[in-house]
């Protein structure tokens, strides 16, 4: 079966003038996404996991033609979606959509909720009427979970998860093959985000969409995806099937982000070992040199420092010069690190 994405050495840099900085002084360039490699199968689910400020966002404003990005992403018709130009990235806007972190900020507030689920179908299929429009529209509607008389209402009229409803109505509307969610649940109350997700899960069943999910909750994310990619500092620190990477994650990176996991067990959760993450993330302005985790890592060493670690590994990606769990060792030297 062949890949519907394939993404190699993706970036995506900023000038950024400092303040203070004199007019004529040049901006300094800030790396967000520094060379991402992933695939992507039809109807698979990618989640992307990582702190603030690790170029999940961006990652994905990047694929949609929202940010400039330098790279190759390409197609399952063998074209390049980074080397498009606006109008010829129109042609795509139906096959890739995007469901955004607020709900309620992602929608237009002087347009009805039906306007909104519309638009995208107006935009791109111009030769259908107005009452097959607003069939479609109802129709998208009681999929996802929203009563078909609610058409004429305004967003502020609904709550928190029936605008994300919305949003990922006006999503599904043109039949995409591949849907981006840029955090669609960190803003809902817990049992919600539950609702949300069992929906998503179920529309991907039936329609066979592909969905590359971002996320800061490790347990969304691993009920949700069926293979996980870590990033830090806009660089791809593990990628592996869920199944591998939460049962064996070999990046320390990694090890930390999931111990940090709660469990709902107490017995489990206080006989857990926790792997501290010491420090604050590093500038993307100024990234450490070599591996850009080594400031944070208890197993860097001076290879760590003079050299960049590859990719490498084919069902389970690990870019680590010393992969592999932590010692007890690591995990004491990592704790008295934090404390100081």
């Amino acid at each position: 079966m062949s890949d519907l994405l394939n993404v190699r050495d993706l970036r995506v840099t900023f000038p950024i003038r400092r303040e203070g900085a004199l007019p004529w002084a040049k901006p300094q360039p800030l790396q967000a996404v520094a060379g991402v490699d992933f695939t992507l199968r039809p109807g698979e689910t990618l989640g992307v996991v990582g702190e603030s400020g690790c170029g999940k966002s961006t990652l994905a404003r990047a694929l949609i033609g929202l940010v400039p990005a330098t790279g190759q992403a390409e197609w399952i018709d063998g074209r390049d979606l980074l080397a498009m130009t606006p109008r010829q990235m129109m042609a795509y806007r139906s096959d890739i959509q995007m469901v955004f972190q607020d709900p309620l900020a992602s929608l237009n507030p002087r347009m009805t909720v039906g306007q909104i689920i519309a638009e995208p179908l107006t935009t791109h299929r111009p030769e259908l009427g107005r009452v097959e429009v607003k069939e479609r529209v109802r129709a998208m509607m009681d999929k996802v979970g929203l009563l078909p008389n609610q058409i004429n209402r305004y967003p502020h009229e609904f709550s928190g998860g029936q605008c994300q409803r919305i949003g990922i109505a006006r999503a599904l509307i043109v039949q995409p093959r591949l849907i981006i969610c840029d955090e669609p649940v960190s803003a809902l109350d817990v049992s919600i985000q539950a609702q949300v997700i069992n929906l998503l899960i179920r529309l991907q069943n039936e329609l066979g969409l592909s969905l590359i999910f971002i996320a800061h909750d490790l347990s969304v994310v691993k009920h949700i995806s069926n293979r996980v990619m870590v990033l830090y500092l806009g660089r791809v620190m593990e990628i592996a099937s869920s199944e591998k990477l939460y049962g064996n994650p070999q990046h320390p990176y990694t090890q930390a982000l999931l111990s940090a996991v709660p469990v709902p067990d107490p017995t489990v959760e206080t006989a857990k070992t926790i792997v501290p993450l010491a420090g604050d993330l590093p500038s993307p302005m100024n990234p450490p040199s070599g591996c850009v985790f080594r400031t944070r890592c208890p197993r860097a060493q001076a290879r760590c420092a003079a050299e960049v670690p590859e990719l490498q590994g084919d069902d389970h990606g690990v870019a680590c010069h010393f992969p592999g769990p932590l010692t007890e060792a690591e995990i004491a030297h990592a704790r008295r690190h934090e404390a100081a």
